[in-house]
């Protein structure tokens, strides 16, 4: 399947930098660390990242299982805490990046969800023992 089919809406290098509050060169880094990946999309097959990846700090610590008081007011923006981790495991299978990115937004039947719902709802170590099946 096409990966524009899969994944609605992408934010592009300077684009995550706005969300972020932070400069492109810091972005290129978060991709360089494979703490998200991304595809060559649309018309003008330019770098994207999918705006899923970027939270609020407050549904980060939701998704990561940390329930501080007030963290769910929190409205600077992240990515998610959880992906960085996933992506290795996929890197680690060999899995390219076009490969985990339609993995993460297609439904799977063993965590009855998409991937990246399931690490959304906090599920990280699920969507990671489902990923190590994979190889």
């Amino acid at each position: 399947m096409n990966i524009e089919d899969l994944v609605d809406d992408w934010l592009t290098v300077p684009d995550l930098a706005e969300a972020l509050g932070t400069t492109p060169g810091s972005v290129r880094s978060i991709v360089s660390d494979r703490r998200v990946v991304g595809a060559k999309v649309g018309e003008r097959r330019v770098f994207q990242v999918p705006a899923r990846f970027v939270v609020t700090r407050g549904e980060d610590s939701v998704a990561a299982g940390q329930s501080r008081p007030g963290a769910d007011d929190d409205p600077r923006k992240v990515v998610l805490s959880s992906l960085a981790g996933t992506i290795g495991v996929l890197t680690d299978l060999r899995f390219d990046d076009l490969e985990i990115l339609e993995w993460l937004f297609s439904p799977d039947d063993a965590l009855g969800a998409k991937p990246i719902d399931a690490l959304m709802s906090g599920r990280k170590a699920e969507v990671r023992r489902v990923a190590q099946t994979l190889g």
